[in-house]
């Protein structure tokens, strides 16, 4: 299954990269794809992720969760 979050804060693609790992570390979490840019990561899951464990992983790598 295919999520979005918003994410603010990430200026370049070295943010992206960081907020990559951050999410990729989510149990659940099979691939992340943040976007500088569009301000926010398009994540595919293999199980229900639950709202707090995304928003740890993305303000634990420095950044605003917007969900």
């Amino acid at each position: 299954m295919t999520r979005t979050i918003g994410i603010n804060g990430m200026m370049c693609p070295h943010c992206e990269k960081a907020v990559k790992k951050a999410l990729e570390a989510v149990d659940g979490v099979a691939s992340a794809a943040p976007s500088h840019e569009q301000k926010n990561a398009v994540l595919e899951l293999t199980k229900e992720v639950s709202e707090d464990a995304l928003r740890g992983a993305v303000e634990e790598a420095g950044y605003e969760y917007l969900g």
